[in-house]
């Protein structure tokens, strides 16, 4: 049913890939929106357990429904299993997985490490794709998908075209990447804003938006004056029609559209121009992408549009920063304020019923308000100083006078100069409603063979270009005709009576032998009966093979051996480790006692240095450097770098270092950005050679208590302190606000040389740092700490409790580690840890999401 496959001769080139269509549905209006419109796939969510949890989505016993009525249209559907799973939540899961696969589900779309590997054990069958959370960004990625038996993987967003390039030059399996839609500003899965700001996980399907919350640059303790520009962290859409042809060219295998929580209007709009993109781009010919249709994307929803990362870094670009919210097409600037209307010099059209939002403005302090245009007039010497504008088309450019709803707008709170934008076209959105409500429009092409001969039975034959077949035939042999026999013309009458149907006449093959009589009456009957199979063959889930009994606990047992197999000596007592971030930071862990020290420096060049100082001393820590969260291609050689500097081993923070690792025989950690939520998932890790795996900070500490219980403890580790890394970017801030420059070619690298925050709406300064990669993170203000839990994690047999710093000082480093090490050793009661650590920060502390229950 997939056109993936589908080759096409064009001119000028030999053969062109068809990708897929793969466009989003939150429900089943935009499903239906998403069809009529030329998707090739349909991926939506079910109730739980999806990346989109405020979109309507779909209950699981709508399924067998909802995939035969894709499947009748030749459209695959996939299921969105895309968040973290919980060891106490695997055993419903695994339920979902059962009837998810006996509904005829194409493919599931995945993040958890744990849940692929379930999956797998439970059939082998069900496609798995691996979602972009799980921030694929290189080979390395790829492959580890493929081990986990994912058979798709799709690529995280911040690649560029160039990158994707050497991803599909090497990679094996097939590639999904996003062509239109929001973009997040961190990236996917390594988002945890949400969760250390409210309790909410974006790793569970239910992000808060910060990103797109005004926040203000603090550099070097002195706020910078940056005007209009406060939306910092908030991308423009993405929109990618008109690179579809070096998409192809790259043999990227689906191309998609971001959008579970858009209307079905934007879903008709978006897939149906997408569509004449890639069917133009197969044929050979130009963008066929106009400014009419660049006009209705931009109003169903915008927040300008751009290529986003596909052409490469440009932090200038990508993030305007004066608005966050849907914007759709510039219409002009305010002139003056007339008694009751503005005077507008239009660049764009507008018309009586649009709905149009003004900017705010930071100098006059006026703010953003929007409401429906009543009136559009051109101004003149009339009564009410205008005259009514009477061509259907509204005001194309220049001077207008536009009237608003007695209370739509206050216009004593409006200032020349500021920007008009229209949001909404009620007669555009009439007009995309057609396009998916009312009879089907979409139709199946059908390819049909009767054979005709006196004496034998009447037999009708047809392929749906779905693939789906179906053959009838008369109960009885056809008579010879005595008057007039059958000829095709007459066949040909009836057999395309299609109507009312999905199905339209592509091609028919006639054969008439002897004369035959053949009654219209049986030709209609036949003809019915053929389209009940071909809808039945369609409708019905395919057969696959699903485990009869469950798989979890083979799966869990497979890891008790595991566990019981290994020869690694359990520790007795628990140990503290501490990361750094500076040389000072290190002598003063050194100095505290720690039994590890891990080293993650924003300048990696005084690794070498670190680790001699972390040693020096008796009782010498082990010493282990960071990678970064993510690697790109042509990165891989940041690990060989990091691997001489003489440390005890890598803490591991991305599938390439994994590779990496295991390859060279590394000793490594796994750390909390392979979001490790359940057994399954440190089972995995470990048996690529993890020494320890760190738990995903999604846990609450009664997910964490669980995954104790269910894992070995001495496998874990867990950051009982820490200021959580909420925003881990490509973009970067620095370059953006900072410099003259576009990237980090130009950009004169000022994170080399200020100290910078970004202060939220309630005046928390956050800290920025950038990367070797020149990728930043911003830091929770406050630290999160599990002093509390302590005694709990330890009585469950956890032994490796770590620290990380992050701005500290070195005497705040050596109180901090101290105070742990008493609770710990039992001579400090968790509750006096708890205020203790709260005079050691200017914001106190928080629990964060461990006290999420």
């Amino acid at each position: 049913m997939s056109t993936i496959e589908s080759a096409v001769e064009s001119p000028g080139v030999s053969v062109r890939l068809r990708p897929e269509l793969l466009a989003p549905a939150g429900d089943r209006s935009c499903l239906i929106a998403a069809v009529e419109n030329g998707a090739d796939a349909v991926y939506f969510g079910l109730r739980g357990h999806n990346a989109r949890a405020r979109a309507t989505n779909f209950d699981l016993d709508e399924l067998p429904e909802t995939m035969a009525l894709l499947h009748r249209r030749g459209v695959r559907g996939y299921v969105t299993l895309n968040t973290l799973v919980f060891p106490a939540e695997l055993e419903r899961v695994e339920e979902i997985v059962r009837r998810v696969t006996a509904a005829g589900v194409d493919a599931v779309i995945v993040q958890d490490l744990g849940l692929a590997r379930l999956i797998r054990s439970i059939t082998p069958d069900l496609e798995i794709h691996a979602s972009t959370q799980m921030s694929i960004t290189s080979a390395a990625g790829v492959r580890m998908a493929e081990e986990l038996g994912c058979s798709r993987v799709i690529l995280a967003r911040e690649l560029s075209l160039r990158e994707i390039a050497k991803v599909t030059e090497q990679a094996k399996l097939p590639v999904e990447v996003f062509v239109h839609g929001a973009l997040c500003v961190a990236y996917s899965g390594q988002c945890l804003t949400s969760e250390a700001l409210g309790g909410r996980s974006a790793n569970r399907g239910e992000c808060a938006q910060a990103c797109r919350m005004e926040y203000e640059v603090i550099r070097d303790g002195e706020r910078v004056d940056l005007g209009d520009i406060s939306y910092l962290l908030s991308p423009q859409d993405l929109a990618a029609f008109d690179l579809i042809p070096d998409l192809m060219a790259l043999g990227v295998a689906s191309v998609k559209i971001e959008g579970r929580l858009k209307g079905p209007e934007y879903v008709a709009t978006i897939t149906s121009n997408y569509r004449k993109a890639i069917d133009a781009a197969v044929a050979g010919l130009p963008d066929p992408i106009q400014a009419g249709d660049r006009y209705a994307m931009e109003m169903t929803f915008s927040r300008g549009l751009g290529h986003g990362f596909l052409d490469g870094n440009n932090h200038k670009r990508l993030v305007r920063g004066d608005y966050a919210k849907k914007r759709g097409v510039f219409l002009g600037r305010v002139v003056e304020v007339l008694g009751n209307r503005l005077r507008v010099e239009l660049a764009s059209p507008v018309k009586p019923g649009d709905g149009v939002v003004l900017d705010a403005d930071s100098a006059s302090g006026m703010p953003e308000q929007g409401g429906r245009v009543y009136e559009v007039a051109r101004p003149g010497k009339g009564r009410r100083g205008g005259s009514p504008d009477e061509r259907p088309e509204g005001v194309i450019t220049g001077p207008a006078l536009l009237g608003f709803g007695r209370h739509d707008l206050n216009l004593d709170r409006v200032v020349a100069g500021q920007r008009l934008w229209k949001t909404d076209d009620p007669e555009l959105s009439k007009q995309l409603r057609k396009t998916f409500e009312g009879a089907p429009r979409r139709r199946v092409d059908l390819d049909l063979r009767v054979r005709a001969v006196a004496g034998r039975p009447l037999v009708i034959e047809g392929t749906a270009i779905t693939g789906y077949h179906a053959r009838v035939e008369s109960p009885a042999p056809l008579e010879p005709a005595i008057t007039r026999a059958a000829d095709e013309a007459s066949i040909r009458n009836q057999v395309d009576r299609l109507g009312g149907t999905l199905y339209q006449l592509r091609s028919l093959e006639v054969t008439i032998e002897g004369a035959p009589m053949v009654p219209l009456s049986l030709l209609n009957e036949l003809r019915r009966a053929l389209v009940d199979q071909l809808d039945g063959a369609a409708a019905a889930a395919p057969e696959r093979a699903i485990a009869e009994s469950s798989a979890l606990p083979t799966l869990r047992e497979s890891l008790r051996s595991f566990a019981t197999s290994e020869h690694d000596s359990i520790p007795e007592q628990p140990s503290l480790l501490a990361l750094c971030r500076t040389i000072e930071q290190v002598e003063a862990a050194r100095s505290s006692g720690v039994s590890a020290i891990y080293l993650d420096f924003h300048d990696i060049k005084r690794y070498g240095e670190a680790v001699g100082l972390a040693r020096r001393g008796p009782g010498a820590a082990e010493v282990w450097i960071a990678t970064t969260r993510i690697e790109k291609p042509g990165e891989a050689n940041l690990f060989r770098y990091l691997a001489k500097q003489g440390a005890d081993g890598l803490l591991v923070r991305n599938a390439g270092g994994i590779a990496f690792c295991s390859h060279q025989s590394i000793p490594f950690v796994a750390d909390f950005s392979l979001n490790a939520a359940n057994d399954l998932a440190v089972d995995w890790l470990k048996a690529r050679g993890a020494a320890r795996v760190t738990a995903s900070y999604d846990l609450s500490a009664d997910q964490l208590f669980d995954l104790l219980r269910a894992s070995p403890p001495h496998w874990l580790e867990v950051v009982v302190h820490q200021h959580i890394p909420m925003f881990h970017m490509e973009h970067c801030v620095f370059c953006a606000v900072l410099s003259p420059g576009t990237d980090k070619t130009n950009c004169g690298r000022p994170c080399d040389h200020h100290e910078v925050a970004l202060r939220d709406r309630v005046g928390k300064e956050h800290p920025l740092t950038a990367d070797i990669g020149c990728r930043n993170t911003l830091f929770n203000a406050v630290p999160q700490t599990a002093a509390e839990f302590l005694p709990g994690l330890i009585r469950k047999g956890l032994r490796s409790l770590r620290v990380e710093f992050l701005d500290d000082s070195p005497e705040s480093v050596g109180q901090i580690l101290r105070l742990y090490q008493e609770a710990i050793d039992g001579s400090r009661d968790a509750r006096v840890l708890w205020k203790a650590l709260k005079a050691t920060n200017h914001y106190g502390v928080t629990r964060g999401q461990l006290a999420v229950l």
